[in-house]
């Protein structure tokens, strides 16, 4: 019996639109991640810092988005649905913006500490989070002290709902909701490196967060500040009982359900 044929016949274009059309190797995800990390981390601590209080201040636009959609619809049980698409609104303007996020950082940094195992990329590790985070909940805390002088009554309403119910829950279950959303918010970043469809990508990754009530600090920490400027809740509440457990879970999520994993996945191909 004739051997097949290993391939079909292919003129030269066509052999080059079918490499431009496979998908890239984990390999190939993993490198661009890496160098992305590298970048990141060889930044200065001024750039760091004034890009992660922009991404705060540009997060707070998920809170407003959803909190505009909730006063303009009735009450009902759809409205979940459609209220939850406004979550979704800073997250495309941080990413797309290339603004710093505490949450994509529990993934990219740490591909080069994975890489590299030195003390040095840890030490950058650290202070690329320590900045990041510090800045975001700067941006936050600042976006959210400034809602009450811009939008009516009936958004103020729905903001200061939206809030207490971001803020209901015991440390634990903020902790593992977090998980499961650091480790979605790190998917999506690794997700993003493979396909040209972000906006895509980015609206259903988050939706889904927001619609199943995931906790992510970033976004959180503009409700959970608006529920303190409101007086549903004290500073201190938010703090320990919200921001410390979800940044600990997302931090969870990210680093160890994401990063980890995916340096596993191809340190095993390297050793075979």
């Amino acid at each position: 019996m004739a051997n097949k044929p290993s391939s079909v016949a292919l003129s030269e274009p066509e052999k080059e639109e079918a490499r431009d059309r496979k998908h890239p190797r984990a390999q190939v995800l993993y490198e661009a991640i890496r160098l992305e990390g590298q970048h990141e981390l060889n930044r200065s601590a001024a750039a760091l810092a004034w890009s992660s209080v922009a991404a705060g201040l540009s997060m707070g636009s998920s809170l407003v988005a959803m909190g505009l959609l909730r006063a303009a619809l009735p009450e009902a049980p759809w409205v979940k649905l459609i209220v939850n698409l406004g979550y979704a609104v800073g997250f495309l303007i941080v990413i797309v913006a290339r603004q710093q996020l505490f949450t994509e950082n529990t993934l990219t940094p740490m591909i080069p500490l994975l890489h590299n195992k030195d003390r040095t990329t840890a030490l950058r590790v650290l202070r690329l989070w320590a900045i990041v985070l510090a800045g975001n909940l700067l941006g936050t805390l600042a976006f959210a002290g400034a809602l009450h002088a811009v939008f009516p009554a009936d958004a103020q309403r729905a903001f200061a709902e939206i809030a207490r119910t971001t803020m209901q829950g015991s440390f634990g279950s903020h902790f593992l909701r977090a998980i499961f959303s650091g480790w979605l918010i790190a998917l999506m970043v690794w997700m993003l490196a493979g396909t040209d469809a972000h906006v895509f990508v980015i609206v259903v990754i988050t939706y889904l967060i927001g619609l199943g009530d995931l906790s992510h600090i970033v976004a959180g920490s503009s409700e959970a500040f608006y529920a303190v400027f409101n007086g549903d809740a004290s500073l201190a509440q938010a703090l320990s009982e919200f921001l410390l457990p979800v940044g600990l879970g997302n931090m969870l999520g990210g680093v160890a359900l994401v990063a980890l994993l995916s340096h596993a996945q191809v340190a095993a191909d390297e050793k075979r």
